[in-house]
């Protein structure tokens, strides 16, 4: 999970500031230096984490701070705005040519991944009603072209390609005239890459900005090298004028120090971020929503796009409408879990609900999709007439369900359990919702809620 252990190193520090009525310089002082040490172990440059606990404890030991009801909130506050700022303060979109096509160029070192991420940022645009053409420049990498081309036809996009005996600046050249000539708006120019940075490399590339003059220039770097990452975005930055940064991996990278100390260092805004190996995994970068992210706050607004983007809203309805009615039965579980693995890996989604991540902090909760694999299988495995109505499903039925999905009848016991306390709530929900109940005016309704969150339902993951 990205940003993991500075997140729980953060919330740390900041609970023991949440409760007190008052806070002293001291407490600012002991708070600052815990939280100068989770940005250095973060991997955060030095010169950043100085500037930003300089800016933070300036305005935490301030008077409005000190003799506020709440100061440690307020200072939570003041972290999260700063932690903002350093990120770039706002998103920075993607430009647009005043006549198209868009040119965007991709650039890095080998192994960051542009290849992918630009068959990635080429199913954003087109999810966008856009149509992308991809152009294979590097010519030097073994299967670079084809790996371009299979992408391409995963998402049914053009790729553009002369083979790896024409020189990528004619490749460019000529992929221009072919997207004026097919009306494609925007092209995605995928460059060759080194291990590291050489003048070989940077006078193509600049040749290759000199004659397509593009729009983009997005500098694609692994977030899990750290440092190392800002210290190429720095070196390409100075030769090549960099627009913006793409930060890939950023799921596996448990420190976070690229995402926090690119933008302060080179100047260049983060446009996308990756967050997984599929066609879907990548996200415009929110500073804002990234930072709450980091503090543990969840990030609903990125959730409820991807909601918005991914699920059917016919089918969402009708789930809603058998919810309310009790209707629900596991065949309709299995078509919900379908949806929600649409939004992308579980982990990632609770993530960005409010206080998830201090609930898997305390409680130890782990999530992953091997899970939901375990669940499926057992439900895969139950009859028809048993997913429509589990209440037929007797001991025998059970050992069979649980040979069938290579699972322990104990599991199978667990879920069918879990799925009835569902249901209950459910239908709990449902009739408090009702407004036939609310005739007992606003106390009934509160006991009722009270009831329903004492009555031990929830849907836990039953093989954690």
């Amino acid at each position: 999970m990205a940003f993991e252990g500075l997140t729980t190193r953060l919330q740390n520090v900041f609970s023991k500031l949440r409760g007190k009525g008052k806070v002293s310089d001291e407490d600012v002082a002991e708070a600052m230096r815990e939280v100068r040490l989770a940005l250095l172990e973060a991997d955060v440059n030095f010169k950043v984490v100085k500037e930003f606990i300089s800016k933070v404890k300036e305005k935490a030991v301030g008077k409005e701070v000190m003799e506020s009801f709440t100061p440690g909130m307020v200072i939570i506050d003041i972290v999260n705005r700063e932690l903002t700022e350093l990120m770039g303060g706002t998103q920075s979109k993607l430009a647009k040519a005043t006549k198209p096509p868009t040119v965007i160029m991709m650039v890095g070192l080998q192994g960051a991944g542009k290849t992918t991420t630009s068959g990635k940022l080429a199913r954003m645009l087109q999810k966008q009603n856009h149509r992308p053409l991809l152009v294979a420049g590097d010519i030097y990498r073994p299967a670079a072209i084809k790996q371009l081309q299979v992408l391409g036809e995963q998402i049914k996009v053009p790729v553009f390609s002369m083979g790896d005996q024409t020189s990528p600046v004619e490749i460019a050249r000529q992929a221009l005239q072919e997207a004026k000539t097919n009306n494609n708006d925007y092209v995605i120019i995928d460059t060759a890459g080194r291990l590291h940075i050489d003048e070989a490399l940077m006078d193509e590339l600049r040749q290759i900005h000199e004659l397509t003059n593009p729009d983009e220039v997005l500098l694609v770097v692994d977030a899990m090298t750290g440092q190392d990452a800002v210290n190429v975005a720095e070196n390409f930055n100075n030769q090549l004028q960099l627009t913006g940064v793409v930060l890939t991996k950023l799921d596996g990278d448990t420190r976070g120090g690229a995402a926090l100390s690119v933008k302060a260092v080179t100047g260049c805004p983060i446009k996308f971020a990756t967050l997984g190996e599929k066609l879907d995994a990548l996200e415009v970068f929110h500073p804002e929503r990234m930072a709450s992210r980091i503090l543990g706050m969840g990030d609903m607004l990125s959730l409820i796009e991807k909601a918005q983007l991914n699920i059917d809203e016919d089918k969402a309805k009708e789930m809603e409408r058998k919810m309310r009615n009790a209707e629900f039965t596991f065949e309709d579980f299995l078509e919900q879990m379908d949806q929600v693995k649409k939004l992308g890996p579980l982990d990632q989604i609770m993530d960005m609900l409010p206080g998830m991540g201090k609930m898997k902090q305390t409680q130890n909760l782990q999530v992953d999709d091997k899970q939901v694999g375990r669940i499926e299988a057992i439900v895969h495995s139950m009859t028809v007439q048993e997913k429509q109505h589990p209440e037929v499903i007797n001991h025998s039925r059970r050992k069979r369900i649980a040979a069938g999905s290579g699972t322990s009848v104990a599991e199978v016991n667990r879920l069918i359990k879990q799925f009835d306390e569902m249901r209950r709530m459910m239908k709990q929900f449902s009739d408090m919702m009702d407004p036939k109940s609310a005739k007992g005016g606003k106390n009934k309704m509160m006991k009722q809620m009270q009831k329903l969150s004492k009555g031990g339902g929830g849907m836990k993951f039953p093989f954690r």
